[in-house]
């Protein structure tokens, strides 16, 4: 599967601490102007004004929050692909095994099998498992192989 859940992780946590950074900012914005001691007409204004603009900050912070959350629920399904595509690989990998060593007994051995090889269910199984093109490792792919035994 494509993506890293550590490198996602990462930008969930780069998320979260700007957010905290952003809301950092709104509560010095409006501290600060809380200490002017300015008094007046325009000063009320004024901090009306850094207000709003703080509760803007502070919904902007609230946006990072949910990125982190959605990028988190992201990287952790990512995480679980990866591990259902090594599952299938590793999986398919045996059946190869299996199957070649069961074919190479055949091939030594063709009297042990009473039966035609073309009437062998189990050898023709052993033929499309051998026959199966494998994707490139850790690809999506994986999820959608159809071999015999899987």
């Amino acid at each position: 599967m494509y993506g890293d859940p550590d490198v996602l992780r990462s930008q969930v946590d780069a998320l979260r601490e700007q957010a905290l950074d952003v809301r950092s900012l709104a509560d010095q914005l409006v501290a600060r102007t809380e200490g002017l001691g300015w008094s007046g007409r325009a000063a009320e204004a004024m901090r009306l004004r850094v207000a709003e603009r703080a509760g803007h900050l502070r919904a902007a912070a609230a946006e990072h929050d949910v990125a982190a959350d959605a990028l988190l629920v992201h990287a952790q399904e990512v995480a679980r692909l990866q591990e259902a595509i090594q599952d299938v690989e590793q999986r398919v990998h045996d059946l190869v095994a299996e199957a070649g060593t069961r074919q190479a007994r055949r091939d030594l051995d063709p009297e042990a099998s009473p039966e035609p090889a073309s009437s062998d269910p189990a050898a023709d199984d052993d033929r499309l498992v051998l026959a199966f093109e494998t994707p490139p490792p850790g690809h999506r792919d994986w999820l959608s192989a159809e071999v015999p035994g899987l």
